[in-house]
């Protein structure tokens, strides 16, 4: 299916259908305007908007957060957001919230990639989401669920919303057009992209076949975040610069439609889907300021630190973005990669030594191959390393690197993973756990290490 072609004023068309706009910055009060003087100025709520628009607030946090942690946009839209029918369930598909619906094994877990959509099949970006593991409740505004996505159609004359988190992208086959009210975010892999919960979008794969593409189907990861939103981790002793970026961060530009038709608009609310008729596009937001906005990011842009003497470092320095608990220095969520860098530690085992973690760990491939792992870990699979569960590198993979020459630095150039680590164990679902994808061999890459205690220095 392809995506409905927008109607919309003038100066708001490039933004609509062209390479999109941006603005940079992480965390920054934003403003943007499609048409001259569309943005009240000195006010939030005058009397009677511009070009007869209406303002709406998106509240993002509690009015009375502290000032560095307020999220709130004003929209001055065409429409109110109200302007919509009844909400109806309807079908969840393999989206679920529901944790505890089979047990959790202490065992090491990983996937092959998802199979991609049957013959005949159509799936857009909501229909191919598949809740793979998560803990907490979106009710409590506490904890995550972690998603993949398979999708070979663009949403078509449908809009979705997540009133349960924000939600941030990770895709790992194909692009992503991402067309929200508050104007269009284009990533493609080893970008991510974080949409603010509420926020309405749609999502077009131009890289479909039916697009003028190669592909037959997208996909990637998901990480629907119940909590604090996402935001830049302090850098201690690293210093001033380091890390991502702030001036990396690039959010969108003010680019509306102006479309009347039957539409649908989709929400997630406590775990379910629900649906209602919409007689005309949401993504009508001429003007609009705050803090509330969806941005995106390109991961080859990370800073990475590392050691240069000895010692393989803490997986911390490799934090792109946390989402912090009540617990001051423990993240509910954090977002770690492992880019192309550079290993100059000397007489030192330099992939990640074999540990036990109180926090769990799910993995995931976008590019090339994971240092710790010579095979099985795929891009697009995954991985899951719950609490206290043993981990570490392959047999293969210690076997290199015990043997490596340490005096010369190793280079370590095409790759990109990730991994969303929680404070808190992460629970499979039961899609997950009985799924064909599932490496029910896997704890087989570690048979292979061998004793070599010899009772001498």
């Amino acid at each position: 299916m392809g995506s409905i072609e927008p109607i919309t004023g003038a100066a708001a068309a490039a933004g609509a259908r062209q390479s999109p706009a941006y603005q940079t910055g992480f965390g920054n009060e934003f403003s943007s305007e499609a048409l001259p003087g569309a943005l009240p100025i000195g006010r939030n709520s005058p009397q009677r908007c511009p070009y007869g628009l209406y303002a709406e607030q998106l509240s993002g946090s509690a009015f009375t957060a502290p000032r560095s942690a307020l999220r709130r946009t004003w929209m001055y839209r065409i429409r109110p957001g109200a302007t919509h029918g009844a909400f109806r369930r309807i079908d969840d598909g393999l989206l679920t919230n529901d944790f505890a619906g089979i047990e959790t094994p202490p065992s090491q877990l990983r996937w092959d990639p998802p199979a991609p959509p049957a013959a005949g099949e159509s799936l857009d970006f909501v229909q191919g989401l598949m809740t793979m593991a998560g803990h907490g409740d979106p009710a409590a505004m506490a904890g995550c669920a972690i998603h993949m996505y398979r999708a070979n159609a663009s949403m078509h004359r449908r809009f979705f919303y997540d009133a349960d988190g924000e939600l941030l992208i990770v895709p790992q086959l194909g692009r992503l057009r991402i067309a929200t009210e508050l104007g269009v975010l284009e990533i493609e892999p080893q970008e991510i992209a974080v949409i603010p919960r509420g926020m309405r979008f749609r999502v077009e794969l131009p890289d479909l076949k039916s697009a003028g593409g190669a592909l037959d189907a997208a996909r990637g990861y998901v990480c629907e975040n119940f909590g604090a939103p996402f935001r830049l981790p302090d850098l201690g002793v690293i210093g001033s610069n380091g890390l991502a970026n702030p001036r990396d961060f690039m959010a969108p530009v003010a680019a509306y439609e102006d479309v009347d038709g039957d539409f649908e608009l989709v929400a997630r609310f406590l775990g379910h889907l629900w649906a209602a008729p919409i007689d005309h596009s949401p993504l009508d937001v001429v003007a609009w300021h705050g803090s509330s906005v969806p941005y995106k990011y390109d991961l080859r842009r990370f800073n990475t630190i590392g050691s240069i003497s000895f010692d393989h470092p803490d997986p911390s320095i490799f934090l792109v973005l946390q989402s912090p608990s009540d617990t001051p220095g423990v993240d509910m969520i954090d977002f770690v990669i492992f880019p192309p860098r550079i290993l100059a530690m000397e007489d030192t085992f330099r992939p990640a030594w074999y540990h036990r973690n109180i926090a769990s760990e799910f993995m995931g491939l976008v590019h090339g191959a994971y240092d710790a792992k010579q095979g099985g870990f795929v891009p697009g699979g995954a991985s899951l390393h719950n609490c206290m569960t043993a981990h570490g590198p392959d047999a293969k993979s210690f076997e290199i690197a015990t043997a490596a020459d340490t005096s010369k630095p190793t280079y370590i150039r095409d790759t990109m993973a990730f991994m969303f680590e929680t404070r808190l164990p992460i629970r499979p679902t039961r899609h997950a756990l009985e799924s064909p994808q599932l490496q029910r061999d896997y704890i087989a890459c570690w048979q292979g290490l061998k004793k070599q205690f010899t009772g001498k220095p």
